[in-house]
Formats: C-alpha cells, sequence, structure tokens
C-alpha cells in the first residue's frame, strides 16, 4: 500500500507553555494529517533530554521526556490548578524552545500534578509502576541520585553508588524516597497521555513512527544499570567510543562519544537487552525505525579520550544473527533500516537479510563531488524504500536549493522541473510523492515552505538545534486540500 507521511517532532507543535506537547494541539496535528491524505506522522525520539537538549542522547532508552507532558490536559482532569503554571517564564519566543525555561519550571508544576496522582489515583500509578517495573525502578533511582549530587553524570559519584553496591543502593532508595516517587509519577503522567494521543491517532487513521537510536547516552539509566553490556574498562570508562570516520564534510570526522556495545557478551544471552529494548519501543508505535543502521554491520570506534575522530577504525558488528533474534522475539516487519551515511555491499547485504526497507533522501540525490549514478534519484528507488527530500538532519527544501552547489541546484532544478508557479518547495516534495516507494515523507517545515530558520538539526555542531517551532495558525483548509489532492493524484490517499 502506497502511503504519505510528515516528519515533525512533537517539540515542534505550537502551544503557550514553551514547548510542544501531547495535547490539544497534537490531537490537531493528527486531524491535519488525516484531512489532508496522509496516514503515518513520524517522530523524533521521546526520551528525556539531557545537556545539549538532544533526542538522541537521553537519560533512558525507556523513559517519556517530561517536557512533553501536556499541562492543559492535567488541569482539565484536576491534577493541575492553572494558576500553578500559567504565569511562569516558558520563553519569550513562540517559534523557538527555551530549555533552560523549561528546566527550570517544569520540576515544580510536574511536582504538583504527580502529589494529586498518589493522592486521589494512587492504585493506577501503583498498577503503573509494577508494570513498568524492569526499566522504571532503575531509572527513578538514577535521576533521584542524579538530582541529590547537583545533576553530576553517573561516573562521578561515589563509588558504591557508581558501582551499584546494594547497600549504597539501598541506604539511597530510603535517603531519596520522595524523589524516587517524583520520577516514578512523572512517568506515569507522560505514558497516560502517550496512550491517549496513540489512540487518538489510530481513530483517525494515522500511524505513528518512532525512532529509536542505535546507541545510548553515556550519562544514562541505561549504562549504569547495565554497564556489562558495554565496552567499558575496571573504572567504568569507556574503551571506545562511537563516532564515524573523517570525510569530505567534516575533516576530523564525528565524535558522538558514546559507549560502545559489547557484542559478544550480547551474543551470549541472545541479545537480550535489545529484545527488550526494540520489543518495548514497538509497543509504542506502529512503525520504528532503527537509526544509524549501518553500525550494526560494522561500528567505527573511537580511542576513549581521542579529541577527535581521525584515529578510529572500523570493527565488526552483530550482523544478522542480531535480527534473527528479533525476528523471532517480537517481529521486525514493522522495522525501517536508516541505512545512510558511509555504506559498503555488506550493509546493503544486511539490510536485505532482515528485510527491512531502506530510506532515500532526494537532497543526496545530486551530488556533484560524487560522480556515480545516485541511488537516491527517484527514477531508482525500489518499492521497499522510505523516501524523503530530508530528514531532521538536513536542511529544508528551499533552504538545500538555496546553501547547495550551484551545479547542484541546477541538476535537481533540471531533473524535477522546478517552477515558481508551484513553488519550488513543492517540486522537491512532488519527486518523492511521484517515485513507487511505499512511504513517503516530507518535513513539515517543507510543507510550510520554510527555509534554513527552521532546520531541526546542524550535525556536529550544538546551542541551537532542536528549537524550531511551528507557528499557530499553521492549518488552513487551502492547505489540507492541496495536500489531499497530490496525495489523490500520486496513489498515497488512504483508500
Amino acid at each position: 500500500m502506497r502511503r504519505s507521511g510528515i516528519l515533525l517532532s512533537l517539540t515542534s507543535l505550537p502551544s503557550a507553555w514553551g514547548i510542544g506537547t501531547m495535547g490539544r494541539a497534537a490531537r490537531e496535528f493528527v486531524d491535519f494529517l488525516a484531512a489532508s491524505g496522509q496516514t503515518v506522522w513520524q517522530l523524533l525520539p521521546l526520551g528525556p533530554t539531557g545537556y545539549g537538549d538532544s533526542p538522541y542522547q537521553v537519560f533512558s532508552t525507556f523513559a517519556g521526556n517530561p517536557y512533553l507532558i501536556d499541562l492543559d490536559d492535567l488541569e482539565a482532569e484536576g491534577l493541575l490548578r492553572r494558576e500553578e503554571y500559567e504565569g511562569l517564564p516558558w520563553g519569550d519566543d513562540p517559534l523557538r524552545v527555551d530549555y533552560a525555561a523549561l528546566y527550570e519550571g517544569r520540576r515544580s508544576v510536574l511536582g504538583a500534578a504527580v502529589a494529586r496522582l498518589r493522592e486521589g489515583r494512587a492504585a493506577e500509578l501503583a498498577a503503573f509502576c509494577a508494570r513498568e517495573s524492569a526499566w522504571l525502578e532503575d531509572y527513578a533511582l538514577f535521576m533521584a541520585i542524579k538530582d541529590s549530587r547537583g545533576g553530576a553524570p553517573w561516573t562521578a559519584w561515589p563509588e558504591p553508588l557508581k558501582r551499584r553496591e546494594a547497600p549504597a543502593l539501598d541506604e539511597a532508595r530510603r535517603e531519596l524516597s520522595e524523589r524516587i516517587e517524583l520520577w516514578k509519577g512523572v512517568q506515569c503522567l507522560f505514558f497516560r497521555q502517550w496512550d491517549n494521543l496513540r489512540a487518538y491517532a489510530a481513530r483517525a487513521g494515522v500511524l505513528v513512527m518512532g525512532d529509536i537510536p542505535i546507541y545510548v547516552a553515556p550519562d544514562s539509566a541505561d549504562v549504569w544499570a547495565h554497564p556489562e553490556q558495554f565496552q567499558l574498562d575496571d573504572k567504568l570508562l569507556p574503551t571506545e567510543v562511537a563516532g564515524c570516520p573523517p570525510d569530505s564534510f567534516a575533516e576530523g570526522g564525528q565524535l558522538w562519544g558514546n559507549p560502545l556495545y559489547d557484542w559478544g557478551r550480547m551474543a551470549r544471552d541472545g541479545y537480550a537487552w535489545w529484545v527488550e529494548r526494540v520489543s518495548y519501543q514497538l509497543r509504542l508505535y506502529d512503525i520504528l525505525r532503527i537509526d544509524h543502521f549501518r553500525g550494526f554491520d560494522s561500528y567505527y570506534a573511537i580511542p576513549f579520550g581521542d579529541k577527535d575522530a581521525r584515529g578510529g577504525r572500523w570493527r565488526e558488528g552483530p550482523g544478522i544473527a542480531l535480527f534473527e533474534r528479533l525476528r523471532e522475539a517480537c517481529g521486525t516487519e514493522r522495522l525501517v533500516a536508516e541505512d545512510l551515511g558511509y555504506l559498503t555491499d555488506s550493509v546493503a547485504r544486511l539490510r536485505e537479510d532482515a528485510g527491512l526497507p531502506g530510506m532515500r533522501v532526494l537532497e543526496f540525490a545530486f551530488d556533484s563531488l560524487d560522480g556515480t549514478g545516485s541511488p537516491y534519484l527517484p527514477h531508482s528507488y525500489p518499492r521497499d524504500c522510505v523516501a524523503y527530500v530530508g530528514t531532521h538532519d538536513n536542511d529544508t527544501a528551499l533552504g538545500w536549493l538555496e546553501h547547495a552547489l550551484p551545479a547542484d541546484a541546477s541538476a535537481a532544478r533540471d531533473y524535477l522541473g522546478l517552477n515558481d508557479d508551484e513553488g519550488e518547495g513543492w517540486g522537491m516534495m512532488r519527486g518523492v510523492w511521484a517515485s513507487v516507494a511505499d512511504l513517503a515523507v516530507v518535513q513539515m517545515q517543507d510543507v510550510l515552505e520554510l527555509g534554513s530558520e527552521a532546520r531541526m538539526n546542524v550535525p556536529s555542531t550544538v546551542g541551537e538545534n532542536w528549537r524550531w517551532r511551528m507557528p499557530a495558525g499553521y492549518v488552513t483548509p487551502e492547505l489540507e486540500e492541496r495536500l489531499k489532492r497530490l496525495m489523490e493524484l500520486y496513489g498515497r490517499a488512504p483508500h
């Protein structure tokens, strides 16, 4: 079945409280998708972000981001009073997320909601905690200790806590019991709202596509609670870390700094950690994009402490064995491989053997420096793929046309027949909609014909990423009708 969808982070939705959330604006966006013939909403990861605000560097691969909890919905349920959050400073620019303001303001507001949840809905909270105990106990304890130590990373905690010695953990549970209960309650609030939003989307015929990063953050409950799953030394520091080798875009490569998996150790227990992780994500989403798929074939390992990625080398990943195990345990038919970046024949074989659709990005198709026939040109797409103009890591369509090499932009204009009457950004989207790809996904920024000012992320930079927000009043009958007509024209509208 041919489908079309829109990529938009929850954080980018309009709201009066500093950031997009799972409340009314999210439901209105689902309505917009349904009315315009879209059947997929692709999101960025939903985990609790830390330093740098990246959804790909979170405190837990299982927990939800407290910033995404809708305050108005809590007020409607009687868990908040409007005066508890209405007058707080949530940021000065409605088109940019102010993460510092959220960090300062959200804690006390959610604390008030959790207190009422514990008082009035104790049975519901207890049932949630019991159901999610496999990850929730460690996460809540991790966050409580981190709070008590001024936000310090777990590697800087006292040795007994760092090494999870039982007496130290028992003492922390006693001393920090109120903070632990706060973090459990916040997660209960998050997943109540997420379940409601997911059900709303399902009723509207909209599938939700999630995104799972291949790696986890070094300062996370995942590494602290399961150090045996990672390549750590006897001081619990990484021996090598993740990144990408030098290329024409980054002379020193990319140094991500994530700890690497001990794939040999994981293989011995049937990849139990990965089975749990993927199974959990498949509970949350209808489709799941696996980031940096090539790292399962071979991964780039950089010595810990290096200043850039030049000293790294390729090491063998788990290969097809992991995906065979996932197929047995939870199924792989809803997975999508993000097979971008430096690819080899063995990466392509792994994706084919795993039976996963890959990705095609139109903005990559016109690279005059490549000198080879591009697999990203729409006429070369296979049906079993997800086609994009650009992803969250790329510029918007109009931004790309403005900043690409003149020869590349000219090639795109010739190939796609771009013109001002249609709008050049719409012509770029038409290129992926008209392709044979089973699923075509465009960024909401392109639907709104925005330029580079609306770009979500510039890889290897910090400070300004993940902040873009959509203006209120973006929905018009004309926009819905234009999208719906094109979906019908290219056979992507729901039947």
